[in-house]
């Protein structure tokens, strides 16, 4: 049978926009909390929420936003970054998420290819100057609005607002709701309603865009498979300008009556699991990095955590040995695991509340509510047997409207039928369960074997002295590639070395699956998502290839010539 798989539901979509969404729950849960900023100490319930939104697209529309303007957003997390998410959805805007990390000539990239009308920007620290970058960013696009989201500066965020407040009182009418009222009338599900940039490790980012019935569809059904009420609260670690942020974190639990709760301005394992104590929260979000960082706290035992149920690790493959963790001790049952990309906005499959151990383990879920799902041959398109490996491929209402003003660069991730191609390999089982061996373009092909990297990284996070790994491909004369595992080790555990990692797997994997090179590092290179930069790694052990440890012959490898 071909490895195929769809998921219909009796719940049917949402054919609404967010800010409908939005203005809906304020009047299930009104006195509810949905917004707690705890590095400033601000709350807001969901009353609250909606009237600040409503002045600050009251402010948008007073500067001149037309419905399907780019305005950016340039921060890390904070309370203003969701006010912004719903006041642009609200004023038909498409908001722009830029990367935090982003530098000038990235910046000026996504301004001028997005064709940016607005920005709204941190305030500088000590790390990012991001004012003077988004003053030259203006100067090189000749028109863009900047408005500062703290600080002293007459154009800020505060300022915004209060331009409604003031055209609404001119007009006598409560925080200008007749023109947002007005322009929301005007919307329709379908229409875009955020860009979100790629990472761009193959070239120049590309514009994902995405629609309001793609994110708060993929958002609702997160919160619907999570079992969300307004009596949940859910601590946000993970960045808004991502989708894991903004989409599996924000919209599924605001969709839902639940609160949303920001830790920290970038991700702070102590300050999450203090947020999680302090707020009893009830759900925690994650990239298994994370879940790594917090469960490695010296004084982790310390934290009540009690009031944890369920939560959702993403954003990469996630280690089978920290998923046990993560629910044994840190009281997440019901913690899901998520898959998708950016494209499909971004949940694809997602595991079960009632899904067993292994199944939470070991997969990446079932296909979502109203999307289906497909493993195929990547050189033939055409689907593989259940088991086999091939190119995971989407189809339904989370793909991507395209990538902004890019025809070509659309036609060729989406195909003919619908299907967007993840570029991830991965199998699926008879009863539609996915498991992801890696990208693509991250396997290995070692004297013409298939090697794929994430079974190896499994195995060896068994190993008492490693606590995280990356296996990667390096070349080699004789083999075309050879396997270097990158480790982390457990501190005060001893260091291990080549040979040492060959001994743990000899009898336990085939031979060519054994890593020949090992390099012990303190970190590895990472997205701001949290995503393993595997090409950034293989450049970095290129240039220091001397120093690393490496297993003159493998064990059980036979003496022979290289095959052709």
């Amino acid at each position: 049978m071909p490895s195929y798989a769809s998921s219909p539901s009796p719940t049917p979509l949402l054919d609404e926009t967010i800010g409908v969404n939005l203005e809906r729950n304020v009047l299930r849960f009104p006195d509810a909390a949905a917004l707690i900023d705890v590095p400033t100490g601000r709350s807001w319930t969901y009353a609250e929420f909606n009237r600040d939104v409503d002045d600050l697209a009251a402010g948008l529309l007073e500067r001149g936003i037309r419905a399907g303007d780019r305005v950016g957003i340039w921060s890390p997390n904070c309370a203003e970054w969701t006010l912004v998410q719903y006041a642009t959805a609200k004023a038909g805007a498409v908001l722009v998420t830029v990367n935090p990390a982003y530098r000038q000539s990235e910046l000026d990239f996504v301004v001028k290819q997005s064709g940016m009308r607005m920005l709204f920007t941190a305030p500088g620290d000590p790390r990012n100057d991001y004012e003077v970058m988004a003053r030259e960013a203006q100067q090189q696009a000749g028109s863009l609005d900047l408005v500062f989201l703290a600080g002293e500066d007459s154009n800020g965020f505060a300022a915004l607002s209060a331009d409604g407040r003031r055209a609404a009182a001119a007009s006598g009418a409560p925080a200008g709701a007749g023109a947002v009222a007005e322009r929301m009338a005007s919307l329709r599900p379908g229409d875009p309603i955020n860009i979100q940039y790629t990472s761009g490790t193959t070239g120049f980012p590309k514009g994902a865009t995405l629609t309001h019935s793609n994110i708060l569809n993929n958002g609702y059904f997160i919160g619907e498979l999570l079992g969300y009420t307004d009596k949940d609260r859910v601590v946000l670690p993970v960045p808004f300008y991502h989708c894991f942020g903004m989409v599996i974190g924000n919209l599924a639990a605001l969709s839902h009556g639940a609160a949303t709760i920001i830790p920290s301005r970038t991700f702070d394992a102590a300050a999450a699991l203090e947020a999680v104590q302090s707020r009893q929260a009830t759900s925690l979000y994650g990239v298994p990095t994370m879940f790594i960082a917090e469960l490695g706290l010296e004084d982790f035992n310390r934290y009540d955590l009690s009031t944890l149920r369920t939560g959702v690790m993403a954003g990469s493959p996630c280690p089978e040995e920290i998923m046990k963790r993560v629910i044994r001790d840190m009281n997440m049952a019901e913690v899901a695991i998520c898959y998708g990309m950016t494209e499909t906005s971004p949940v694809s499959t997602m595991t079960r509340r009632g899904d067993s151990l292994e199944r939470r383990t070991r997969t990446v879920g079932r296909t979502m509510p109203h999307l289906e799902n497909q493993v195929v041959d990547p050189g033939t398109g055409q689907p593989v047997p259940f088991g086999e490996i091939g190119e995971l491929c989407t189809r339904g209402y989370s793909v991507m409207a395209g990538y902004w003003d890019e025809p070509d660069k659309t036609a060729e991730a989406i195909d003919a039928e619908g299907w967007m191609h993840t570029g991830d390999l991965a199998r699926m089982d008879e009863e539609g369960y996915v498991s992801i061996e890696g990208r693509i373009k991250d396997m290995v092909i070692r004297g013409g074997e298939n090697i794929y990297p994430r079974e190896i990284e499994e195995f060896l996070y068994s190993h008492p002295s490693i606590s995280d790994v990356q296996v990667i491909g390096i070349p080699d004369e004789r083999y075309g590639e050879e396997l270097m595992a990158c480790i982390i080790a457990v501190p005060g555990a001893p260091e291990p070395d080549a040979a040492s990692i060959a001994e743990f797997c000899r009898g336990r994997l085939a031979h060519y699956k054994i890593p020949r090179f090992v390099q012990v590092r303190g970190s590895f290179p990472m997205t701001v998502s949290g995503k393993i930069r595997k090409v950034q790694m293989r450049e970095e052990v290129m240039e220091h290839l001397g120093s690393v440890s490496k297993v003159p012959q493998l064990p059980e490898e036979p003496s022979v010539p290289s095959a052709p």
